[in-house]
């Protein structure tokens, strides 16, 4: 039996120093069989250094660590913006003549544009920030769950630029559809006159809609999309597998505008609307705030945050197992006893993808 001492040992060179337990720096030997090895006496050392990594190879990408996340909630939500709006202004302005000679698309397509839209959006954030693009979610898992309220300003003022960017992208895209429509390039209306194109931007209620049906209708279908992200990222309960998550998020936006879309606009997310209407208010006017008396903050800004508000707390009291959510908080007697709901929650919502640390 050979001693301790004489046993193999594989040693790097002089100059492998490194941080053994820094998240800035690892060690990685790409194929440490087929190096070549020299042997002394009871050790062999490598003859080629070890690999060193770094995730701050540059100022740069220090930098970038610290806003990565705010970044990415920008860049998911912008690209929401870009999509969903552009489905928005080409179905509408291709039901125009001067515009095209048939139609592009039908309410359906709006549908199935936002909810692609939404699967993108998700997706290029998703592993980064979670994926919010959303600041109902956002507060939403900031109350009910352990998402850290220090993020929450800038998850939020993240989403909101990112949808003031993406309407404008729209705009300068599509000016001259909406030229064509309006009739001249100095004619911007709003509803509820016609064509009231600031309509293609922002949601307007229909007519016959009263305040509080109004009110209701956001409420509600962001109460269901809550409720159904909850599901979609809660690991007792069936999801689907983490990189799927982002296409049952196009299902669930998909049949939520089929379902409920008709009367509001369905709305369900304060920066898609709110982005838009700034951007729409520097160039067809205030009117796009005096709608409706302001119907812009309790409609599509106040009723989302609420539904989602109410959306998470339905699921996380009858449904929801895991310690990260509020209602399964120990008491005082568990507490004594050291006891504690499980951490069933893996899983960084709504995307639902593994994140960096």
């Amino acid at each position: 039996m050979s001693s301790p001492h004489n046993s193999d040992k594989v040693l790097p060179s002089d100059d492998s120093h490194f941080r053994r337990n820094s998240k800035e720096y690892a060690v990685h030997i790409e194929d440490p069989e087929k190096q070549s090895r020299v042997t002394d006496n009871s050790t062999t050392v490598l003859e080629h250094p070890i690999e060193h990594y770094t995730r701050f190879p540059n100022r740069w990408t220090r930098m970038r660590a610290r806003v990565r996340e705010p970044l990415a909630e920008f860049f998911g939500t912008m690209i929401l913006i870009i999509l969903g709006l552009g489905t928005n202004v080409q179905v509408n302005a291709g039901s125009f003549t001067q515009v095209a000679s048939s139609e592009k698309g039908t309410y359906l397509s709006i549908c199935f544009g936002w909810g692609a839209a939404t699967a993108m959006g998700v997706w290029v954030s998703g592993g980064i920030s979670g994926g919010h693009i959303n600041p109902a979610v956002t507060l939403a898992f900031a109350v009910w769950r352990d998402f850290p309220l220090r993020k929450v300003p800038i998850y939020i003022g993240s989403q909101v630029l990112g949808a003031f960017v993406g309407a404008g992208f729209v705009y300068a895209n599509y000016i001259h559809a909406i030229d064509a429509v309006e009739g001249s390039r100095h004619i911007r209306t709003v509803p509820p006159q016609t064509p009231g194109t600031a309509g293609w931007f922002s949601t307007y209620a229909a007519g016959f809609m009263s305040n509080g049906s109004c009110i209701f209708d956001e409420f509600l279908g962001t109460m269901v999309l809550l409720i159904c992200i909850c599901a979609l990222t809660d690991t007792r309960n069936g999801p689907p597998p983490p990189g799927l998550v982002p296409l049952s998020i196009f299902l669930l936006i998909l049949v939520i505008g089929i379902a409920l879309g008709l009367q509001t606009g369905w709305a369900i997310n304060p920066a898609r609307d709110f982005g838009p209407r700034l951007f729409t208010a520097m160039i067809y006017s205030r009117r796009v705030f005096s709608f409706r008396h302001q119907y812009w903050i309790w409609c599509p800004i106040l009723s989302p945050i609420v539904g989602g508000q109410f959306g998470i707390f339905l699921y996380d009291t009858f449904l929801f197992t895991g310690n990260e959510s509020l209602i399964n908080r120990p008491n005082a007697s568990a507490r004594a006893a050291h006891l504690h709901a499980m951490n069933t929650e893996t899983r960084k919502p709504p995307a639902g993808t593994a994140v960096d640390p």
